[in-house]
């Protein structure tokens, strides 16, 4: 919020000193030149008026109470469990149309994320410390994890988890709004990493709602994150899918 202070300049006095005291004089100069609010007469209250008033504006601003990534790290690592549904849209230069997938995904704190595609195809995915699988049949293969879709799997469970002092090892991050909504954005640091992705807009609230990755070669991912719950505990095919 910005404030815009009059100059410290004195305004010229529309009445000369030791004049106008007349009732009539004092409406005719008044007329001629408006009093400016804390000038001319009544000026020790007018200026006590607008401190006042600037102390009040300030003290509900943003500035004042300003939401930083201590708290957003901390709002986000607070569900132990979350739920819900996806829409993925993959924006390719050389496609007049985005190639759009759908699923659920269910992430889970200290264990990770499930990643569970449903159109076009189905294929499940598991993303924690230790890498990246895919689900094969009944068992769970690693995925190499030096690949560019390794890394942007990496940052969308570093982002969902709240793990900002992760982020901040390989992006300068800027953050702006309140806890009901914000906007995150992170701009690579590292050369390798410019060479991916120019800047990665994330959106949420309670919850993160949308993550748009805007990649180096002109391509582009919106991801949108749907009908986000984190009252349901995972169930028993959940826990045996991360205890694998």
């Amino acid at each position: 919020m910005t404030l815009f202070f009059r100059s410290k300049a004195p305004h010229p006095s529309p009445l000369p000193e030791g004049e106008g005291t007349d009732r009539g004089d004092l409406k005719h100069n008044t007329n001629q030149h408006p009093l400016p609010l804390g000038e001319g007469w009544g000026e020790g209250k007018g200026r006590t008026r607008i401190c006042i008033l600037f102390a009040a504006l300030f003290a509900f601003s943003p500035l004042a109470h300003a939401f930083d990534l201590q708290q957003l790290s901390e709002q986000l690592a607070k569900p132990q469990v979350i739920h819900g549904d996806f829409i993925q849209e993959k924006h390719l230069r050389a496609l007049p149309k985005p190639l759009t997938s759908t699923g659920t995904f269910v992430l889970a704190k200290n264990h990770g994320l499930l990643w569970q595609l449903k159109t076009p195809l189905q294929q499940d995915y598991r993303i924690n410390a230790q890498g990246i699988a895919r689900r094969d049949g009944t068992r769970w293969q690693m995925l190499p994890g030096k690949s560019a879709g390794a890394e942007q799997n990496r940052l969308f469970l570093a982002v969902l988890q709240g793990d900002s002092s992760g982020l901040q090892r390989d992006f300068d991050l800027q953050l702006q709004g309140t806890p009901d909504h914000w906007t995150l954005t992170l701009t690579p640091r590292s050369l390798l990493l410019k060479q991916v992705f120019n800047q990665i807009n994330i959106e949420g609230g309670e919850l993160v709602q949308r993550i748009e990755l805007q990649e180096a070669q002109g391509d582009s991912t919106q991801l949108l994150m749907q009908n986000s719950v984190s009252n349901q505990p995972l169930n028993e095919a959940e826990q045996h899918d991360f205890a694998q």
